[in-house]
């Protein structure tokens, strides 16, 4: 007998409400933990409406984790794997016609992971997916979007649920109940902040330099971050899942309406030795015509700046965090950005101490 049949049979034989609540979630956690074999994500269980408009699904979801996840999805696994994934549910919604709703829940290890895979693409309309009665035609601020929607596609962080809910053939009927199925995905779950290195980054840098909140993303692969901006075809941050990292592009408007742009970056290793090693490898790896600038005070090293042909990039050390900022238009500017952010890191670590 499968786990799936063995919580089935479970359900039909409980009796009394009481009993029925208790026994069913410590059942469900056994199974969880023994069909995965793993590490049991704790998360409100999801219960998928068997309807949703004039689609409907069969009974039990089709079942992926990191053993057959290249099986089903080629070479995106690896990224998914980046991010601590645990395991993904999928369900397949069809109607009379064949119009294919696609709904895929990833399960990740932490909310910061299923916020990151969010992340990746902050394109479509902002949705949501709360008591529409309780919220009326107001929209969430910037700062608290958990689902996107576009072109028949929507997508939600939910504590440490990422979800996508894909219309094959998008129409108004379509896009209502993929909202309906968001909405029931979403439904009683947390809502966990965004992750703690997010509050590095500031929103203006001096009078000019603003962060572009709608390009940054949280990550912790080398892969994920060449996806969004390529260094390099090979791991030179020393990047593991151990590592907390954000990049962001920072932009700046002169009085004559010249824009320039710089792209930021910043990690948080496990330690500071970590944190120096990898910031060792990576001027090794990319700037290796560029002596490395030794301080003449170790205990307050500065930024390390460097001329590059798109550019000035900036580095810095501050305890177990790494900033780097790229393809600067000039040497004060790439020294300013890099100072802000030491100040950063340490509002980081003092909310962390609190």
């Amino acid at each position: 007998m499968s786990p799936k049949d063995r919580i089935i049979k479970n359900r039909s034989s409980l009796l009394g409400m009481v009993q029925k609540k208790v026994i069913l979630l410590i059942c469900f956690s056994f199974v969880v933990a023994f069909y995965f074999q793993g590490d049991v994500v704790e998360a409100n269980e999801i219960v998928l409406p068997k309807t949703a408009g004039d689609w409907s699904r069969p009974g039990s979801p089709k079942i992926i984790d990191s053993t057959n996840i290249f099986k089903y999805m080629n070479g995106a696994g690896e990224l998914y794997l980046g991010y601590r994934f645990h395991h993904l549910e999928v369900f397949d919604y069809t109607d009379e016609n064949k119009n294919d709703i696609l709904v895929e829940l990833y399960f990740m290890e932490t909310p910061d992971d299923a916020f990151g895979l969010l992340s990746l693409d902050w394109g479509g309309e902002v949705v949501f997916l709360g008591d529409p009665s309780a919220n009326g035609s107001k929209q969430p601020p910037a700062s608290s979007v958990r689902a996107l929607y576009g072109a028949g596609l929507l997508r939600i962080w939910s504590d440490n649920l990422y979800a996508r809910i894909m219309a094959f053939r998008e129409t108004p009927a379509s896009k209502q109940a993929v909202i309906t199925l968001g909405r029931a995905i979403a439904a009683n779950r947390k809502s966990p902040p965004e992750p703690e290195v997010l509050k590095a980054l500031s929103p203006q840098i001096g009078s000019g330099w603003k962060l572009r909140r709608d390009r940054l993303c949280f990550f912790r692969s080398y892969l994920a971050l060449n996806s969004i901006y390529y260094l390099s075809h090979e791991n030179i941050l020393d990047l593991d899942l151990t590592a907390e990292a954000v990049t962001a592009p920072y932009e700046h408007i002169s009085s004559s309406g010249d824009l320039k742009r710089c792209q930021f970056l910043l990690v948080k290793y496990a330690n500071h030795e970590r944190a120096e090693k990898a910031l060792d490898h990576f001027h090794k790896a990319y700037l290796p015509e560029h002596k490395k600038e030794l301080p003449a005070d170790s205990g307050n090293s500065g930024p390390s700046l460097f001329k590059l042909e798109d550019g000035w990039l900036g580095y810095e050390l501050v305890g177990k965090c790494v900033s780097i900022v790229f393809e600067c238009h000039d040497r004060k500017s790439a020294g300013t950005i890099i100072e802000n952010s030491k100040n950063g890191i340490d509002l980081l670590e003092s909310s962390r101490s609190r």
